[in-house]
């Protein structure tokens, strides 16, 4: 029986969410478990389904197409002049690929954007557009899906830390201000 890490290994690291679940090694974990089928990675395409069923041993199968279409590889592209500094396209980035502030302007680093298209949605003034890789003069290759895990990683555990942190300032806070007498 194959494990969620070998499995894992195989997918893109997009981290998309278009197979179902809110990552790709997640969607790694139902695959080990035999709860996910072996065909909900559009990222990957027909290239990854035909590798999981090797090492899955199941037969393989067509991309469901409601988990979306096979594609070329594309990268997420901010019309800087529309871009009005909202910051909403910055969370939803799994692997920090957006760089800007508040009320600034905000812009892609192409070598790192996974294409996962999560950054569209949010935008109030749809200044993002997803266009093919290849079509783009001097664009830097696709991310390697071991980069990708690697900043999905590292971003995962940096806001799971400030998760921790600001909860741990909520709660003494929250002594502080539930002490009989306290000043606040």
């Amino acid at each position: 029986m194959a494990t969620a890490a070998a499995i894992d290994a195989l997918l893109p690291q997009t981290q998309c969410t278009r197979c179902g679940y809110p990552a790709c090694h997640p969607y790694a974990q139902a695959l080990a478990e035999g709860a996910a089928g072996l065909n909900q990675c559009p990222p990957g395409g027909t290239a990854t389904i035909a590798a999981l069923a090797v090492l899955l041993q199941r037969p393989a199968l067509p991309l469901n197409p409601a988990n979306g279409a096979e594609g070329p590889e594309l990268v997420a592209l901010i019309d800087e002049e529309a871009c009005i500094g909202c910051a909403k396209c910055l969370p939803p980035c799994p692997v920090d690929a957006i760089v800007g502030a508040q009320k600034q302007m905000h812009t892609v680093v192409l070598s790192l954007c996974t294409g996962c298209e999560l950054c569209v949605a949010p935008c109030p003034v749809d200044c993002i557009a997803m266009v093919p890789r290849a079509q783009l003069a001097d664009c830097p290759p696709a991310p390697l899906a071991a980069d990708n895990r690697a900043r999905f990683e590292a971003r995962s555990a940096r806001l799971a830390r400030h998760t921790t942190q600001r909860n741990a300032l909520i709660a003494a806070r929250k002594r502080i201000v539930g002490t009989p007498g306290a000043a606040l």
